[in-house]
């Protein structure tokens, strides 16, 4: 297990809910003010991940996600999911993948690259040759392993994998999301030893106080609170015992909206939002799973524990 590492400037990258309107059309309006915000806290936006139903909308709604994006945040930093979609037994679409990666370095964005049928159900060389193929695409992306949890098509690599995908020189880092502390931890410590700028952005958010021991974040669970985030970051960087209190409430938070079925978060999401008057209303897409109405009395106590 890697030590503690204290007063560390934290890196986060904040996914971004898609908001829904009771009529199923996409609340833009409440998108590109949660982009905003997001980025005024601090944290770089993710859009078009998990969270923003990246492999579940259409490609128009991909792309207005990003033309909002940037228009929200100037010059500011912002990553986006590449999405390929594809059925089990496909081959690979580098192509595909291009396209996607593409579209979102054409709006100034750094690409995360989604998991496919296509890349995770190769030999691990082959994995490896893939993501080398994908360098060729872009200055910089960043990896992503996703737990079947999340998605069918995910894959937690071996260490032998990600020791390959820390060999190409323009993926920057990469998302992990197992919800498992010492898989990261390996991956930690295998940075450390092998390429010390290569970024490990937590995707557990059962666990968020990975950051203490070295790993950054990529998470859906800071689209609840992304200035809460920001505080509790900024007071592990001061050595404030503040942080505690701040991950604490966090993480309990997490542990609500992160039960099985996992997916359903993002429901959970859009529920804490409207209870904190940023979004008006809670539906989110039909195809994502649902939490029972109760929940909104929890989540309400949680939004009044928030510090102001």
């Amino acid at each position: 297990m890697p030590l503690l590492r204290p007063r560390r400037r934290i890196e986060g990258i904040s996914a971004i809910l898609l908001p829904f309107q009771s009529n199923g059309d996409v609340d833009w309006t409440g998108f590109a003010a949660h982009v905003r915000r997001t980025a005024q806290a601090g944290l770089a936006p993710a859009v078009n991940m998990d969270t923003g139903f990246g492999n579940l909308i259409d490609e128009a709604t991909r792309r207005r996600a990003l033309e909002l994006t940037r228009a929200e945040i100037g010059n500011g930093p912002f990553v986006a999911g590449a999405f390929v979609l594809d059925q089990p037994g496909a081959a690979f679409d580098a192509d595909a993948y291009a396209r996607q990666m593409a579209m979102i370095q054409e709006f100034g964005g750094t690409p995360v690259i989604f998991q496919s049928y296509g890349l995770t159900q190769q030999s691990d060389d082959d994995i490896v040759a893939a993501y080398e193929t994908l360098a060729t695409h872009a200055d910089k992306f960043i990896g992503f392993e996703l737990g079947t949890m999340f998605a069918p098509f995910g894959k937690i690599y071996s260490l032998d994998v990600y020791r390959g995908l820390m060999g190409v020189k323009q993926c920057v880092g990469a998302k992990h999301s197992s919800l498992r502390r010492d898989l990261e931890w390996q991956r930690l410590t295998l940075r450390d030893a092998t390429r010390p700028d290569f970024r490990v952005y937590t995707g557990n958010d059962l666990a968020i106080d990975m950051v203490m021991y070295g790993s950054d974040y990529l998470l859906g669970l800071s689209t609840f609170a992304p200035d809460v985030f920001a505080k509790r970051d900024v007071a592990w960087l001061n050595g404030d015992p503040a942080f505690y209190e701040l991950n604490d409430l966090l993480q309990y938070l997490g542990f609500l909206a992160f039960r099985p079925p996992v997916p359903a978060y993002k429901h959970s999401a859009a529920m804490f939002l409207k209870l904190r008057g940023w979004i008006g209303c809670d539906d989110t897409h039909p195809k994502s799973a649902k939490r029972p109405d109760s929940d909104r009395e929890i989540l309400a106590d949680i939004v009044k524990r928030l510090p102001s």
